[in-house]
């Protein structure tokens, strides 16, 4: 069974909305799902969540938990990272507030703008970190990377690491599905 491991699995709704899709395949019904955050706190909730859209779904995955990078990525064959590096508070906070002060305003500061170039400057040494500890211990991973800002993420991560990184958004499907709702026409996903 392929062992997934989700890096910052404490963002609880992002990971249960994966989780739910991961146990909807039958061949992935009784996977090593590993949950890895530095918050025990958020972790223990999102382990809650798991086991509840794993009965949902029929699935039995064996899961573990841990705040250990090194164990959680040891012998991966999937890295599902969603990490935001210093949280919403205080640094997304920090980031529009900067701007505000300045006369600029940044509507969404996770992926573009001054605010999607600070978050950049955050999360890119951690992933860079992340991804030579891939190399070490599962040099062989897929890492789907959710974190943004994803551009700039996936650039600096196939730059400088030999892990195959593939950047995703999760709510792609429902921007499209609403799209063609707003223009009257039928949407093959729905």
């Amino acid at each position: 069974m392929p062992r997934i491991v989700f890096l910052g699995a404490g963002s609880t709704v992002f990971a249960r909305k994966l989780l739910a899709d991961i146990f909807f395949y039958p061949e992935l019904a009784n996977c090593d799902i590993v949950l890895e955050d530095i918050n025990i706190k958020r972790l223990h909730t999102t382990e809650e969540i798991a086991r509840q859209v794993a009965r949902i779904r029929g699935a039995n995955p064996h899961k573990n938990i841990t705040t250990n990078l090194k164990e959680a990525l040891n012998g991966a064959d999937y890295v599902i990272n969603m990490i935001q590096v210093g949280g919403y508070q205080p640094s997304t906070v920090i980031d529009f507030e900067i701007l505000k002060k300045y006369g600029l305003r940044q509507t969404i500061g996770d992926t573009l703008g001054i605010g999607g170039i600070m978050r950049a400057l955050r999360t890119i040494p951690v992933l860079l970190k992340m991804g030579h500890l891939m190399e070490e211990v599962c040099p062989n991973v897929l890492h789907l990377n959710y974190a943004n800002p994803m551009a700039m993420n996936c650039w600096a991560l196939n730059r400088d690491c030999s892990i195959i990184t593939v950047g995703l958004c999760h709510s792609v499907q429902g921007t499209a599905s609403q799209l063609a709702d707003d223009i009257n026409i039928r949407f093959a996903g729905n």
